[in-house]
């Protein structure tokens, strides 16, 4: 028998926002011929110019080779410059990369505007704080 209650389970109700989120953000990336991964690495390599691939990987959530597969995309898109080979390598987004990111990037608010529409500003960062929180409780190794 289970000891999760669908109806009163965080993890539930959290899988399910991840769920309608994602589907929510892959139908407005579609449009500009962005997934999700390809998006946040935009959004990434835009904060943080330099950034290495394992950095990227990190950050986007997945393996150091799918990075590889992502990379690849994006540079033949002209949609970010590799400088550098190996350990010294530097990620930049193009001017191009640069343009589609600020449509992209608009969309995207949109999305998270409406997921937030019904919390003001207090609810939101309370939903944040908790969200961050619960994460370093998984991620923080126990000493």
């Amino acid at each position: 028998m289970s000891q999760v209650d669908v109806d009163t389970s965080i993890g539930y109700a959290l899988k399910r926002t991840t769920s309608a989120l994602r589907a929510a953000l892959d139908e407005c990336l579609r449009d500009l011929e962005l997934t999700v991964s390809q998006y946040s690495s935009l959004e990434l390599i835009s904060s943080r110019p330099g950034l290495s691939n394992a950095d990227l990987a990190r950050g986007v959530f997945v393996s150091r080779q799918a990075t590889h597969q992502l990379l690849g995309g994006l540079r033949r898109r002209n949609l970010i410059e590799v400088i550098g080979e190996g350990r010294e390598q530097k990620l930049l987004l193009t001017a191009v990369g640069a343009s589609r990111l600020e449509e992209a990037s608009a969309a995207v608010a949109s999305i998270e505007e409406k997921m937030l529409g019904g919390l003001d500003r207090s609810r939101r960062k309370s939903l944040l704080d908790s969200l961050n929180a619960c994460a370093s409780a998984l991620t923080t190794p126990r000493g």
